[in-house]
């Protein structure tokens, strides 16, 4: 982040409260993209939006959503304010995601109870991971199943083959988040990161941020002249 945009922040947080500002700081702390998920096409959209709230009460900053056949907004009433917290990227189609997954240094983890899928405790979390779940009827498609490093599934013991969608990403992401602040791993954001989405928090938290960004640059320029 440039000199330009500590200044920024240091300017608009004085427009916040101190127990938001420390709010921001506490919640960052257990924010992580070591592990991301990804979501495609889910046509229940309260199905979508309850996987925001998860990624969000659980640290997950990174939500990705193929929009290849529904392509819907964010059902916020389920997501009750998830959106603003979470960064949500969207894909239209399954293979531009799993590109972007693999750019990023994710390898592609398909939750699916495939014959070679490893149980959920067993899952090893060292790996930066992006874990996809599909569709409510026909699970993940043939691009991701075929392309995948590796498969997760959810115990079961009952009669019942499989899970509602977001029911299932709860329980993974509680799981795996929960093992991964208990260990020595490198999961945390970066500097950098912290102080973006302090930023990018912050400016969500403003009214009339336009009018006050405008008067922050006013300054500048006085100040430089």
């Amino acid at each position: 982040m440039s000199f330009s945009n500590h200044a920024l922040l240091e300017y608009l947080e004085g427009f916040i409260t101190e127990n938001r500002k420390e709010g921001f700081l506490r919640v960052l702390k257990n924010r992580t993209k070591h592990f991301t998920i990804a979501m495609e096409d889910v046509y229940q959209l309260h199905n979508t939006s309850a996987v925001m709230r998860s990624c969000e009460v659980f640290g997950i900053q990174e939500l990705n959503v193929v929009e290849e056949k529904f392509g819907k907004r964010i059902d916020t009433e389920i997501a009750m304010g998830a959106q603003k917290w979470v960064d949500v990227n969207r894909f239209n189609s399954v293979q531009s995601c799993i590109d972007e997954m693999k750019n990023k240094g994710y390898q592609i983890i398909a939750t699916t109870p495939h014959n070679d899928s490893c149980m959920l405790h067993e899952f090893d979390i060292s790996k930066p991971s992006a874990l996809f779940f599909g569709t409510e009827r026909n699970g993940l498609s043939e691009e991701v199943i075929n392309q995948a490093n590796g498969y997760l599934k959810i115990p079961m013991v009952g009669y019942t083959e499989s899970l509602n969608i977001s029911v299932s990403a709860a329980i993974i992401i509680q799981d795996i988040t929960n093992r991964l602040r208990q260990s020595d791993i490198n999961w945390q954001l970066t500097e950098v990161e912290v102080l973006e989405k302090r930023l990018d928090w912050t400016r969500k938290s403003i009214k009339d941020i336009d009018f006050i960004e405008q008067k922050f640059y006013e300054l500048k320029k006085n100040e430089s002249e």
